[in-house]
């Protein structure tokens, strides 16, 4: 007798191996993982039962200490800690097939149904950290289980005062490029954006990440791409005008042209000719797209429209699972109409504690729209 896979292992299969397509083509798995050394900090604690997941933070200790024979008793230092949480929810799609439109067998439907799926969760999981990026936080909100915590509004939906206090309270992880953001009011520090961004300007932003002065619990961390090498990055996250303008400035040209190898294939890696991330001063500069969705039209000096780009270190955003993916069906009108879908429990939030955001310096850029 000839082997047979059993039909559930290889539904199984096909479930493992769409949740890590799909998480591969939102764009963001170069820094998604589960450790604290990753930009997207991943989550899955939840996985069984529960809808909340506490993010807590021990923070640094600030004291002198003592020296020589000093007495430590009474001067121990105070080791503060901070909380955040994220819920998370059913996200769920299917698709449905009829006899008169095929006569495939079930696991063929799994492979028909696989890319229209895997596509959507990817858009999906995409839009809603893009969503996160762009958030307000709002300080300290008590949710509607009673707990105590910062909670994230679209940009769109938030007051103008409570635009506001996310400024005040991230003001050292702000920036208005050309402009300044010292008048406390959004409104008006978006309408000093008066400048594109620049190779210079990148450079400015990662010091503002390494001297980010709110609090203790907010110090803004680089990731490790070697924990070998130790080698520190930032990841600036930019929509495609915003990448073209760094993609032609002076400087980032001028070290693409002169200091990346001709040999050995490096042409196949220079961002002048294949496209690709740009790095600039310890800095990867990612496109994407779809950032362009969080233009601010007209807000900025003059009237201009004001881009947004998320200079980012670690647990930027945090991103939890209570139930990965997981392969439904559905068999109707006697067996005439099968559905093949997928449901999955997910949270997706920007990191913050007492309502400074953790990871990420917002920046805010004159955005000039393609001469075609």
């Amino acid at each position: 007798m000839e082997f047979k896979l059993a039909s559930n292992s290889a539904k199984q299969q096909w479930v493992t191996d769409f949740t890590e397509a799909y998480v591969r083509t939102s764009g963001f798995m170069p820094y998604m993982g589960g450790s604290d050394n990753n930009i997207i900090r991943v989550r899955d604690e939840l996985k069984g039962s529960g809808n909340l997941i506490n993010i807590p933070l021990v923070l640094k200790l600030t004291g002198a200490g003592v020296r020589d024979a000093q007495v430590l008793s009474g001067n121990e230092d105070d080791m503060g800690n901070a909380n955040d949480q994220i819920r998370v929810s059913y996200r769920r799609n299917a698709v449905k097939f009829t006899k008169n439109e095929t006569f495939k067998t079930e696991l063929s439907l799994l492979d028909a149904a696989k890319p229209r799926l895997r596509n959507w969760a990817a858009e999906s999981l995409r839009d809603e950290v893009i969503q996160a990026f762009g958030s307000v936080i709002v300080q300290g909100t008590v949710d509607a289980d009673g707990f105590s915590t910062d909670l994230q509004l679209p940009y769109a939906s938030a007051l103008p005062a409570q635009r506001d206090a996310h400024l005040v309270n991230n003001t050292d992880r702000m920036a208005f490029v050309g402009g300044s953001s010292a008048s406390g009011s959004m409104a008006t520090s978006l309408g000093t954006v008066s400048a594109v961004l620049s190779a210079s300007y990148v450079s400015a932003l990662k010091r503002k990440a390494k001297t980010t002065t709110t609090s203790a619990a907010a110090a803004i961390t680089p990731y490790k791409s070697d924990a070998t090498a130790g080698r520190e990055w930032y990841v600036l996250f930019v929509d495609s005008l915003g990448f073209r303008d760094l993609q032609n400035d002076s400087q980032i040209l001028a070290a693409n042209t002169n200091s990346r190898p001709r040999e050995g294939g490096g042409v196949d890696s220079n961002p002048i000719f294949q496209g690709g991330d740009l790095i600039w001063d310890g800095v990867i500069i990612r496109e994407v797209p779809e950032l362009i969705n969080l233009t601010l039209k007209g807000a900025g000096a003059g009237g201009v429209d004001v881009g947004r780009a998320f200079l980012c270190g670690l647990s930027a955003i945090t991103v939890a699972w209570g139930q990965n993916p997981t392969l439904t069906q559905e068999t109707v009108d006697y067996g005439f109409r099968k559905g093949v879908g997928i449901e999955e429990i997910r949270g997706v939030k920007k990191t913050s504690f007492n309502g400074v955001e953790y990871g990420v310096v917002e920046v805010f850029y004159r955005e000039n729209a393609d001469t075609l």
